[in-house]
């Protein structure tokens, strides 16, 4: 019998995450981040668009302040956004 061949075609895609949910649900507030996160360890483009009370995040006492269940607090989060130079709008 013949082999069959499977090509895999890697696509490079270009993603904007889009949030408005800041610290009163903080599971809800990371997941921007931790998605962003992730496309970029996994060669995609992301970048983040933050609106209404998600603008707040940005604020160190805030990220200091938001721990979501489950997950790493936000501001260790943040500090992976940024060192994989993910743009963050807001």
């Amino acid at each position: 019998m013949g082999r069959m061949s499977i090509q895999i075609m890697r696509v490079n895609m270009k993603v904007l995450v889009k949030s408005a949910w800041g610290s009163d649900d903080p599971t809800k507030a990371a997941f921007p981040f931790l998605h962003a996160n992730a496309l970029a360890e996994a060669g995609h483009d992301a970048q983040i668009f933050l609106l209404g009370e998600a603008v707040s995040l940005m604020r160190d006492p805030v990220a200091n302040a938001v721990v979501p269940v489950g997950w790493p607090p936000l501001a260790e989060t943040l500090r992976t956004t940024v060192a994989l130079g993910i743009p963050i709008h807001v």
